[in-house]
């Protein structure tokens, strides 16, 4: 058979699409970073005509192109949340005012084999914008971050996921030097709100890209 992996993997996430779809969540397969970037821009926006955009942060959206392309895009008035010349005031009511827009993109941290989004936040906006807020929501996800259950997610975030991102964004926590959570009281610490999206509500609000490639962390 040749290239038994992405086999392997097509058949998982076909099988996770049916699930997702049940739980009202519009669903798209994408073979690769490539093809998701596609799927978003030839399929996704022309059907939601979305005049403001915006982001929580995501390793998966970066690796696909789609920040660049929104950001610089003169289609979209994009709320820039990743631009480092701000100031963390002005980020921060940059994050405020992403809550109102017509389409909102991010990651997951971990879905399970129900059809469950499961994410734990810092600050809250991604999560925030997920729940409710933007028009549209599309979650970019690599095959990576699919886990058994809710409990496996939740294992799965705390061990590996915010450990690694704190030592991405440089914070100052007990995890970037042991390398696995502490619980910790620190001021920087990210894991401050967890959310569990069972279904979409409305049906269809949420898009969820399903790419077949380890993306993200």
């Amino acid at each position: 058979m040749d290239k038994p992996i992405n086999v392997f993997w097509t058949l998982n996430l076909r099988e996770l699409e049916q699930k997702l779809q049940k739980n009202g969540f519009d669903v798209y397969l994408a073979d690769s970073a490539a093809d998701a970037k596609d799927i978003v821009l030839n399929e996704i926006l022309p059907a939601l005509t979305p005049k403001t955009v915006s982001w929580g942060g995501s390793g998966t959206l970066a690796a696909t192109g789609l920040y660049e392309y929104l950001r610089d895009s003169e289609e979209y008035d994009s709320l820039d949340t990743w631009d480092k010349s701000l100031s963390n005031e002005d980020k921060y009511e940059l994050r405020r005012q992403a809550m109102l827009v017509d389409c909102f993109f991010a990651g997951t941290n971990a879905i399970t084999e129900d059809g469950h989004l499961v994410n734990l936040d810092m600050i809250g906006n991604r999560v925030g914008a997920i729940a409710f807020g933007p028009r549209n929501v599309v979650i970019l996800v690599g095959r990576n971050k699919l886990v058994p259950d809710v409990g496996r997610a939740m294992e799965r975030i705390k061990e590996y996921v915010a450990p690694v991102n704190a030592m991405r964004l440089d914070m100052k926590t007990p995890c970037v030097k042991t390398g696995y959570c502490m619980d910790c009281e620190s001021p920087q610490r990210i894991c401050n709100v967890w959310t569990i999206t069972e279904k979409s509500f409305p049906v269809g609000r949420i898009k969820v890209v399903l790419i077949n490639e380890d993306m993200g962390l």
